[in-house]
């Protein structure tokens, strides 16, 4: 069953299904800022933190990035992402902007699989970009944490994924 979130108070419903905390992180193939295809989800080395938000060229999106960029400095061992359906040019020119080198942004535009995590806006004046969304995969694969922001205005609880991560080290 799809979930739903708010865009300024509008509720909307997602495509794809609720993925829930035990469930295994679908692997998809998102395009890094050079273009380049990377998996994401399923079994790593590595901790994952998938992060999904609308668009870079947002300000809450923008502040939520750099704030990720900055938070998780410290954690070198874990694979963090931050999707979205900007193109990779995009991405690029604003990492390049904003100095973002500890998460790698990408991009959902080629094969749109982030359908997978149930985080795709299904109707709506956003339909087609993501839902603003953070999930934490240990490296067997399953998700061990899942934060949906109820409103997409708003930025995600971050003391409460730096805890997550916390507990898994």
């Amino acid at each position: 069953m799809a979930e739903t979130v708010s865009v300024k108070g509008n509720p909307v419903s997602l495509s794809g299904p609720a993925l829930n905390i035990g469930d295994t992180a679908p692997e998809v193939i998102v395009a890094t800022k050079d273009l380049k295809e990377k998996k994401v989800g399923g079994r790593k080395e590595k901790i994952q933190l998938i992060i999904t938000l609308p668009s870079l060229d947002t300000s809450v999106c923008e502040m939520e990035t750099k704030k990720f960029n900055e938070m998780l400095a410290k954690y070198t061992d874990i694979d963090v992402n931050v999707i979205s359906m900007d193109l990779p040019f995009a991405q690029d020119r604003f990492c390049e902007s904003y100095g973002i080198k500890n998460i790698t942004t990408a991009s959902d535009f080629r094969y749109r699989d982030m359908e997978k995590y149930g985080v795709i806006i299904g109707e709506g004046a956003l339909k087609g970009l993501a839902a603003r969304a953070v999930f934490i995969a240990d490296k067997e694969g399953k998700i061990v944490y899942k934060q949906l922001v109820p409103e997409i205005t708003n930025e995600p609880d971050y003391e409460s994924v730096l805890k997550a991560l916390d507990a898994l080290k």
